[in-house]
């Protein structure tokens, strides 16, 4: 897969410049006794071995889908940016514990202006490969990619920030080695837990961007048999294999032949542009009558009274059985239950000689 050949060269050339910064700064941390270098050139090793650990994930999650695991490997990728998350976390409480000692028995650095414009160098190319390699992670959705990338940013800005403290105590003969140590700490730990928190997060199970979910509804909705889009859910077996399914509006007198034309062609059409493999229900629609218009329209006055509800759709009425069906989306922070009985209370009232169900749908895409 192209895919997975981005991601490994990205992560090679990332290991190897990590490594050259490590002998640099490892180097001239110990040659002029600085906390803050020597802990700099560590983050840098981090660094190195979150690259790693992101072609080894990326090895995994490309395994074809077998018996087992139908839906493949490719949520492994979530798993290598939690092991990568915790070694920066690791590496963020070793700083901390190293740094704040520093603060109460400061050392003065033995710096020079040589070794001061080695490091400034080392600045811009961490710069430089935060950039590169952020950039390739959004550009093939790899979340592994982006947060090594905006780990490599922090890094440079961290490290300019040793450069002015380097200068200062050249200068003045200030030590704040131990205060920008625990600082660095500080920030490497920050970043650790937002890695952390997006990557069990992904794991869980988060909204949809709705961008996608826009684009792939006017999709659908282009058909010209097409009356609504709806249920539109996405379900995530990683960053690069969606499946999901949506439920289309369509006259009720269309026959089952041209129906399973019409869900072929979007499905096909999905699959074609976006690469999702999307199921297609329906939901028939019959408000030619009069009568029917007129209890839909209350319907939706009753429904404007509730804020809470977010969409009504799926309205059917079933001439046989005097029942008519309707599907609610409420929102999951009110009481649902509730919301929906008050609903169907306020309608049966009003219809007295009708059935009426509402089915509760969740709000999993907008």
């Amino acid at each position: 897969m192209e895919r997975d050949k981005i991601i490994v060269r990205t992560s090679v050339i990332g290991i190897l410049v990590n490594l050259i910064l490590v002998a640099f700064k490892a180097t001239i941390g110990i040659m002029v006794n600085s906390i803050a270098i020597t802990l700099d050139a560590v983050n840098n090793l981090t660094d190195a071995l979150s690259s790693i650990i992101t072609i080894i994930g990326t090895k995994l999650a490309g395994k074809a889908p077998e018996k087992k695991h139908p839906y493949g490997y490719g949520r492994i990728e979530y798993f290598s940016s939690v092991i990568i998350s915790i070694i920066v976390l690791l590496a963020g409480i070793t700083a901390l514990e190293e740094s704040v000692p520093k603060i109460f028995n400061p050392v003065l650095a033995d710096y020079t202006f040589v070794s001061i414009f080695i490091i400034a160098v080392a600045v811009v190319v961490k710069f430089l490969l935060g950039r590169y390699v952020k950039g390739k992670g959004k550009e093939i959705n790899s979340q592994s990619l982006v947060a090594s990338g905006s780990d490599a940013l922090f890094d440079a800005i961290l490290s300019l920030s040793t450069v002015v403290a380097a200068i200062i105590s050249l200068i003045w003969n200030i030590s704040l080695e131990g205060i920008l140590g625990t600082i660095i700490a500080f920030v490497i730990i920050k970043a650790a837990i937002e890695m952390l928190s997006e990557a069990l997060s992904s794991m869980i199970g988060t909204r949809v961007d709705s961008e996608i979910t826009d684009k792939l509804k006017d999709k659908i909705s282009e058909f010209d048999e097409v009356l609504g889009v709806y249920d539109l859910t996405l379900h995530n077996y990683g960053p690069t294999q969606l499946m999901g399914s949506v439920h289309v509006e369509l006259r009720d007198d269309l026959t089952a032949k041209e129906i399973h034309k019409l869900t072929r062609s979007i499905l096909y059409s999905v699959y074609e542009e976006f690469g999702i493999i999307l199921t297609v229900g329906i939901y028939a629609s019959n408000t030619d009558s009069e009568e029917t218009r007129e209890i839909k329209e209350s319907l939706n006055e009753i429904i404007a009274k509730y804020p809470e509800i977010l969409q009504m759709h799926g309205f059917y009425m079933d001439d046989d059985l005097n029942l008519i069906t309707f599907d609610l989306i409420i929102d999951f922070d009110a009481n649902r239950a509730e919301v929906k009985e008050k609903v169907l209370k306020e309608i049966q009232d009003k219809y007295p000689n009708y059935q009426f169900d509402a089915l509760l749908d969740a709000d999993y895409s907008d």
